[in-house]
C-alpha cells in the first residue's frame, strides 16, 4: 500500500445487505461481514438493499465529493437481469433517453447512455430470490454518468421490463472482477485515485514514486 493516512477498499456487496455499518432496521449491515474494518470506515455511493456488486469503502471523507459531487462525470456500469426478452426498439429507447419519475413526483428524462444485451457471466453467483432463472429474461449492461434514486430500476420498468437483478460491476476503471459476495479487496491510494480517475491521482503517483 502507500504512505497515505487513509485506507481504501472494494467490496462485493451481497444481495439483501444494507450499504451502511449501523442501522435502526433489523437488516444485515456491513459490520456483520467477517473483516477487521479500520476506524472511520464508511461506504461511498450506496447500493440499495436488493442490489449487489461493487461498493467502495474508505476512511477518506473527501472521496464522496470527488467522485459523486464532482463537475466531472464518472461512469458506473451495471449488469442487469430483466424479465422477458428486450427488443432492439426497447434497447434504443433506453440508449437515447427515457422518462422516469424522481423525487416528489417530478419527471426526468435520462440522458443518452450505453446499453447492451450481454450473456450472463458464467461465474456470477445466483441471486437467492431468483435461484433458477427459468423465466424468459434478458441480461443487459447499462453505463450511466449520473445516478438518480433507483434510476436503473426505473428505466427498465419504464419500458415494461421488471428488474430482477442488479449488479454494479464497475466505477470508471475500478472493476468488481472476481470478488465473490461479501469479499473485500484493499486498494492502494495511488491505484484507487487512478482507477476512479479522481483529482489528485497524479500527485499521489508522484509522491509514491519518491518513496520507492
Amino acid at each position: 500500500m502507500s504512505t497515505s493516512p487513509y485506507r481504501y477498499f472494494c467490496l462485493n456487496k451481497p444481495y439483501n445487505m444494507l450499504s451502511q455499518f449501523v442501522s435502526v432496521d433489523s437488516g444485515k449491515v456491513l459490520s456483520k461481514l467477517d473483516f477487521d474494518f479500520p476506524e472511520g470506515i464508511h461506504a461511498i455511493g450506496r447500493l440499495d438493499k436488493c442490489s449487489e456488486g461493487l461498493l467502495l469503502l474508505t476512511t477518506d471523507k473527501r472521496i464522496t465529493k470527488l467522485l459523486f459531487q464532482s463537475k466531472v462525470p464518472h461512469k458506473r456500469t451495471y449488469l442487469v437481469m430483466v424479465k422477458n426478452i428486450v427488443s432492439l426498439e426497447t434497447l434504443e429507447k433506453l440508449r437515447t433517453g427515457i422518462e422516469i419519475t424522481i423525487s416528489e413526483g417530478a419527471r426526468y428524462v435520462t440522458p443518452p447512455c450505453e446499453v447492451h444485451i450481454v450473456e450472463k457471466p458464467a461465474d456470477l453467483f445466483l441471486n437467492p430470490k431468483y435461484p433458477f432463472e427459468i423465466w424468459p429474461h434478458t441480461w443487459l449492461t447499462i453505463t450511466l454518468t449520473e445516478g438518480k434514486y433507483h434510476q436503473v430500476r426505473k428505466m427498465v420498468n419504464a419500458v415494461r421490463h421488471r428488474c430482477q437483478r442488479l449488479v454494479r460491476i464497475s466505477i470508471e476503471d475500478m472493476l468488481l472482477g472476481d470478488l465473490q459476495a461479501g469479499e473485500i479487496r484493499e486498494v492502494s491510494a495511488v491505484d484507487f485515485f487512478r482507477l476512479l480517475k479522481l483529482k489528485g491521482a497524479e500527485q499521489l503517483r508522484s509522491e509514491a514514486a519518491k518513496n520507492i
